[in-house]
């Protein structure tokens, strides 16, 4: 061995000793439309490898020290795949090429199957080629809720309360949120059988939770203004007749606004203080068993079972197919079959299918009608959104399990109707209506909740395993009020999007 090579392993050994664990992040592209790539898989080992998320980028963190060997393979369909070296990473983005499918090769591995005969086989697989049996699944949730305020209008016809003026209306319609989100982050490991009925066992490694605490505190201001005004105007024993359309309500007015300013306050510390030790103590087992009702559902909620509205397997006949391309998925050469219902289906989409055991090991779906809508007396409300992208991958066991899922969900709901709040009091002589205001309202609100889960590892493991294994609620989520990197820093996660970095919670002081 030369002089300058025994330098270089030194340095090599070195170095390798001096670092524990390290992390790389980057973007993926395509190499012609240097358009980001999604969902691709990014494979250290068997044990270790992240899915890069829906603007192509990743960050991984290997767990020990690198070595001058140590790459990266990355795979993704239609992409040739790529060995990147690590030693030599310098976190700039990755271009993939697109890899072309020799159809002479289809011909020569595969007999020619009519699309009927594929959809008979892929019925036929669902019950032996996914893994129902007992696992162990480390994985990483994230949940995020989106809240658009798209109209928000109150005319005020009339008040014979002065403050309560269109003016002031439009104030607090002017100060109050248009817009909110909250994130919930979890990394787990989930034991149990693979079934949508089967009990399961959970244990929290560590979560955060991103959350806009000021949107509540404009909330209880907005009750203060009004209560302050209640106070001034409102009679002792009066009640409300609220009434918006044909419907009306009687509401007796709370007689603690007008009683004993400290007495008032007092109790109310003191309540607050009791139901805050019952939270605390509750708290861990319902976070615990709460995110693990919500993953268990999400990852059997797909089309594997009959009773799913993502029915375009088992309910085929209500489907157009075609197979339209070849193409790989890690290794795997794939049918790609697109779909569109025939009549009055909700779902279009393309599904994956390994050419030799007719698994579907990819579909990405997105609804093409409102999944449900509703209107009733100035009352409405829109399912419009419901799409995702499901992957599975071959475990030990040469058989399906849940690699990633992420799906988007739309609610839009409106109300549109007018109103009229009549103050009445029976112990004042003469008329007992007192006050009125009259108008009308419209707001309509919409909601996405966005789901994302990856799971890195899928572990065989006994019943009696499963039995043994002892349940403990021991984390709750880390309150955060803006994205902070730091926290997962040496744990493999989805990497987040644009709107989830933004996120930061207004400061209040």
């Amino acid at each position: 061995m030369k002089i300058n090579q025994i330098i270089i392993a030194i340095i090599l050994c070195i170095v390798s000793q001096s670092y524990g664990q390290e992390t790389f992040s980057s973007t993926l592209l395509d190499a012609k439309t240097e358009q980001p790539i999604p969902f691709a898989t990014i494979q250290f080992n068997s044990k270790t490898g992240v899915i890069s998320n829906d603007n192509g980028e990743f960050n991984i963190t290997i767990k020990r020290a690198i070595r001058a060997t140590d790459s990266l393979m990355i795979s993704c369909l239609g992409y040739e795949e790529k060995r990147i070296s690590l030693f030599n990473f310098n976190n700039s983005p990755i271009y993939l090429e697109s890899k072309s499918v020799d159809l002479s090769e289809v011909l020569v591995t595969n007999k020619n199957y009519t699309i009927d005969e594929v959809l008979d086989k892929i019925k036929e697989g669902l019950t032996v080629n996914y893994d129902f049996s007992y696992n162990k699944r480390k994985l990483f949730y994230r949940t995020s809720y989106y809240t658009e305020m798209d109209k928000y209008d109150v005319s005020l016809e009339k008040s014979t309360i002065p403050e309560f003026n269109q003016q002031f209306i439009d104030s607090l319609l002017h100060i109050m949120p248009k817009n909110n989100s909250n994130h919930t982050e979890i990394l787990g490991e989930v034991y149990g059988e693979i079934e949508p009925k089967a009990s399961q066992k959970m244990e929290i490694l560590k979560a955060c939770r991103l959350y806009d605490k000021s949107k509540d505190i404009n909330l209880d201001n907005y009750e203060k203004r009004f209560n302050d005004i209640f106070k001034k105007y409102v009679k002792r024993d009066s009640y409300f007749k609220i009434k918006s359309g044909w419907f009306s309500v009687k509401e007796e007015m709370d007689s603690s606004l007008f009683g004993d300013t400290n007495k008032k306050n007092e109790a109310a510390t003191d309540a607050l203080l009791a139901e805050q030790k019952k939270r605390d103590s509750i708290r861990k087992i319902g976070f615990l068993h709460w995110r693990k009702m919500m993953i268990h559902n999400f990852e059997n909620n797909n089309f594997i079972d009959e009773d799913n509205d993502l029915n375009f397997i088992h309910k085929s006949r209500r489907y157009e197919f075609e197979i339209a391309d070849y193409a790989y998925i890690n290794d795997m050469f794939v049918y790609v079959i697109p779909f569109k219902p025939k009549r009055s289906e909700d779902f279009s989409g393309t599904m994956y299918v390994n050419t030799e055991d007719f698994a579907v090991v990819r579909v990405d779906y997105k609804n093409v009608k409102p999944l449900s809508k509703f209107s009733l007396l100035g009352i409405s409300m829109k399912k419009y959104l419901k799409e995702g992208t499901i992957i599975f991958q071959k475990n030990d066991n040469d058989k399906y399990t849940l690699k990633y899922r992420d799906e988007s969900l739309g609610e839009r709901v409106g109300i549109k109707r007018p109103f009229k709040i009549v103050e009445k009091n029976k112990n004042v002589k003469g008329r007992r209506k007192q006050n009125e205001l009259k108008g009308d309202i419209h707001f309509i609100v919409r909601n996405i909740e966005k789901t994302e889960l990856v799971v890195f590892e899928t572990d065989a493991i006994s019943e009696s395993d499963f039995k043994n294994f002892k349940e403990k609620s021991l984390v709750t989520p880390t309150q955060l009020n803006q994205y902070d990197p730091e926290f997962w820093k040496g744990y493999n996660i989805i990497e987040p999007n644009k709107a989830l970095k933004e996120f930061k919670a207004i400061d209040m002081e």
